[in-house]
């Protein structure tokens, strides 16, 4: 790897940590105004479009997700149903329906925080329905959907697990 190729590697990453920094405060945000404890945002060219949270106790909708409702308003703001040429960033490992919600919006690739195993410590166990895609290798999916290791990881849920008056689902 030349020294170019390696400074832009590194650029990257440090824009996916600062992306990724951004996801997890949203997740904490809403964890302090009552919502779960998901955050995400919508990277299309360097720039974020839209930033969204977990909406499902606020709205009473199951399928309000961070990330679907992030690429929801995404795709309001660039005024279209295509997210091609998207990065999703997403404090947690997507859940199945949120992987799906992304194959259809076309988004290009999704970098996430804490994982399923992270989120079934905080009381959301979805192993059933990871089981289901399970079948096909990540190799074989359409986009990468790639893990980055960042320390804070999890302190959207351990603020969800500390909160009181939190609202399981």
């Amino acid at each position: 790897m030349t020294m170019t190729a390696h400074a832009q590697e590194t650029s990257i990453q440090e824009i996916e940590r600062i992306w990724m920094e951004r996801a997890i405060r949203s997740a904490r945000e809403s964890v302090t105004n009552g919502g779960g404890p998901f955050g995400a945002l919508v990277v299309k060219d360097g720039e974020v479009v839209a930033v969204g949270n977990n909406q499902v106790t606020a709205t009473l909708d199951p399928t309000a997700h961070a990330e679907v409702s992030v690429m929801r308003a995404a795709c309001k703001q660039l005024d279209t149903f295509s997210l091609e040429g998207c990065v999703l960033v997403t404090s947690c490992e997507p859940c199945p329906m949120c992987l799906s919600s992304a194959l259809w919006a076309r988004v290009d690739r999704i970098v996430y925080a804490a994982d399923r195993h992270d989120a079934a410590v905080a009381g959301f166990d979805d192993r059933r329905f990871y089981d289901l895609f399970d079948k096909k290798p990540a190799s074989m999916w359409p986009m990468p959907v790639e893990r980055l290791d960042v320390a804070n990881r999890t302190a959207p849920f351990d603020e969800w697990l500390a909160k009181s008056d939190r609202v399981d689902y």
